[in-house]
């Protein structure tokens, strides 16, 4: 059963060894560096891909307003060739 605190409640005479806990606590210490270091990690790789979606986002954003351009330059074109191929000759 667990005491006011959330912590597991403990009889005495049943308490656990100073040694254990310190041990314990060691353990518990070293997962949570090595968590700390993989999401570290995995927060560097987040920024890494960001960059580089970022980066092809604006390279997208760049090959469509050059495709705009060309289309309408093409249309341009066109209306233009229509126009002088419906005017009768001089």
């Amino acid at each position: 059963m667990s005491g006011p605190n959330g912590e597991p409640h403990v009889p005495e005479g049943e308490e656990e060894d100073e040694d254990e806990d310190e041990d314990g606590d060691s353990f518990v210490e070293e997962e949570y560096a090595a968590i700390n270091s993989m999401l570290d990690q995995i927060n560097s790789c987040l920024d890494h891909l960001e960059e580089k979606n970022d980066y092809l986002h604006a390279c997208l954003k760049e090959l469509l307003e050059s495709n705009r351009q060309t289309r309408l330059e093409f249309q341009q074109q066109n209306m233009e060739a229509d126009a002088q191929g419906s005017q009768p000759p001089t």
